[in-house]
């Protein structure tokens, strides 16, 4: 339930508060006061699109702060502290501030907030009725969404769990689809990557083998010369043992240790020095038999040819231009190819696997929506029943209210279901989509008869109307005043009206006054009592409040109404 509303320099309301509480509350004003200002900061609470230019003329911004009562509203109130909201007493604080310039923000319980939270909050909040409802009850969405708030919780369950098997349905439908219709260009690249691995493997390169590749085509290429070289070199370390005139290194090494060993007692401090020469003898020797080592392994000949490891260099270098620059690419393309092409051949068992979860998810879904048609099946009934009587206690007596349920194979997010409001106006016509067979004022008792139906099964807290009683006059003023009334009784209601019989009924009456100093109109908003309150019936009922005609009459409307209102 709404506490109170603030508004600041909104249109041509300046300043005002309007104290709303329980019961029925109207609210009246002369045409052009700012009557529908009223109906649209509450719109700015519950999350509705700002428009800047509604911000007062000469003003910064717009502000609207309303307070609202969360008793009834629990999941309100949850949803409200997730988003760190304080909350006084089961009292929460919406505000909504819009600048000239066009950009808005929210605060829910003073802590700013996304505006789509505002939305979100309204859901359980407030429904809100305008003359452009009418418009929207015409379409099959509002229709629907009209016969399921009838229904009732247990279509509401079972419309969840349709929504959840809906949208894994349609997912595993998507992913079927993208395999099937992307069959022939997997299979494309299956085969590419079956080429190009095979391509690979038939080289089976190892890391680095490039590298090596080069040294050892470098080391084949001057076999000659290596073999000279060494031949020297082990000759100036260690001659052949054949050779009378043997100067070779390690001969004179060991001619010099000996001769310094001869000496080495005489003076202990050579013993350092012979102990370095005859290192350097070993490490000579050392020398020696590695060279002979070299030259064993160059007469021999082992590992690849000249020839193989040109054209093994050759190969890998081919798979390099290919897959690479380099050689590790080509061995993280054969790694990661080799996994792309492991799930691709699994495509066929996926497909298969998946064909038969989607039908089975499709059969699931099937059966949720036939129980969602037959819930609607049986509600229609119901609804058109209940609709139908409250149309002839609003000076419709001959109309009849039918809704029509009708399953097509296609599923949607909503089920299968196509709903129609159907009214026929007088016995015997055939009954016709309210868009083509009901005028302005019937739409505006429609969907009042509608509300009244509907809150017992589906209850919310406030009720905001917006001149539905429009094209309506007389008696039918009377008995939508009376429905309004009757609504009252179990939920908060908030009518703008121009009619005198409906604002009669109300227990709260707010009067939007305009004022002008000839260039600049402002209003304001008074709570109407007393004469007060029939000075203003009077001037709706006939233009002149000072009549006394006008005055008794708007009297005696008041006395009827709360007479009956009481019983």
């Amino acid at each position: 339930m709404i506490v109170d509303i603030t508004i600041s320099d909104l249109g041509v309301i300046s300043q005002a508060t309007l104290p709303l509480g329980p019961g029925l509350t109207v609210v009246t004003g002369e045409t052009g006061a700012g009557k529908t200002m009223v109906v649209t900061a509450l719109g700015l609470l519950l999350g509705a699109r700002a428009d800047a230019a509604r911000v007062r003329s000469g003003s910064q911004s717009s502000w609207v702060e309303g307070r609202f009562s969360l008793e009834r509203s629990p999941g309100v109130r949850a949803r409200a502290e997730e988003l760190g909201a304080a909350i006084d007493d089961h009292e929460l604080v919406l505000s909504r501030e819009v600048q000239s310039e066009g950009r808005s923000r929210a605060l829910v319980g003073g802590r700013s907030a996304p505006v789509s939270a505002l939305s979100e909050l309204a859901e359980e909040l407030v429904v809100i009725h305008g003359q452009s409802d009418q418009i929207r009850l015409k379409s099959e969405a509002a229709q629907r969404d009209a016969l399921d708030r009838f229904a009732g919780d247990e279509l509401r369950t079972v419309l969840t769990r349709y929504q959840e098997a809906f949208a894994r349905y349609k997912e595993l439908a998507h992913r079927l689809e993208v395999l099937t219709t992307q069959a022939d260009e997997r299979r494309r690249e299956a085969e590419e990557l079956r080429i190009s691995l095979t391509d690979i493997e038939a080289v089976s390169p190892e890391p680095g083998e490039d590298d090596s590749l080069k040294d050892s085509i470098t080391k084949l290429s001057n076999t000659e010369e290596l073999r000279a070289g060494i031949a020297l070199a082990a000759q100036a370390l260690a001659s052949d043992e054949s050779a009378m005139d043997s100067l070779d290194a390690t001969a004179l090494l060991d001619s010099a240790l000996r001769a310094l060993e001869r000496v080495a007692s005489f003076d202990s401090s050579l013993e350092s020095v012979r102990s370095q020469l005859a290192d350097a003898s070993y490490q000579v020797q050392e020398v020696s038999h590695a060279l002979a080592g070299y030259a064993a392994g160059l007469e021999s000949g082992t590992g690849l040819s000249l020839e193989e490891s040109h054209d093994r260099l050759a190969a890998i270098t081919g798979l390099m231009r290919k897959f690479g620059p380099t050689l590790e690419d080509v061995l993280s393309y054969a790694e990661r190819g080799s996994a792309r092409l492991l799930e691709l051949d699994q495509d066929e068992t996926t497909v298969d696997a998946l064909a038969s979860e989607v039908a089975e998810s499709l059969q699931s879904t099937q059966a949720l929506a036939s129980q969602l048609s037959a819930l609607r099946q049986s509600a229609a009934v119901l609804l058109g029943e209940a609709v139908t009587q409250e149309l002839s206690a609003l000076a419709m007596p001959t109309a009849t209210f039918h809704v029509s349920v009708e399953s097509s194979p296609e599923l949607a997010a909503h089920g299968s279901d196509h709903i129609s409001l159907l009214l026929s106006a007088h016995p015997g016509s055939a009954p016709l989509p309210l868009g083509k067979g009901a005028s302005g004022g019937e739409l505006s008792r429609v969907m009042l008869a509608l509300e009244v139906v509907i809150a017992g099964n589906d209850p919310v807290p406030t009720f905001v109307f917006d001149e539905v009683d429009a094209g309506v006059g007389g008696a039918s003023a009377l008995e939508i005043g009376r429905r309004l009334d009757r609504l009252a009784q179990n939920a908060q209601v908030i009518v703008v009206t121009h009619l005198a019989q409906v604002a009669a009924y109300a227990n709260n009456h707010l009067l939007v006054v305009k004022d002008t100093d000839g260039q600049v109109t402002t209003s304001s908003v008074a709570v109407l009592e007393g004469d007060e309150r029939v000075r203003e019936l009077a001037r709706m009922l006939g233009g002149m409040e000072d009549s006394h005609t006008a005055l008794s009459h708007a009297k005696e409307l008041l006395e009827k109404t709360h007479s009956v209102s009481r019983r």
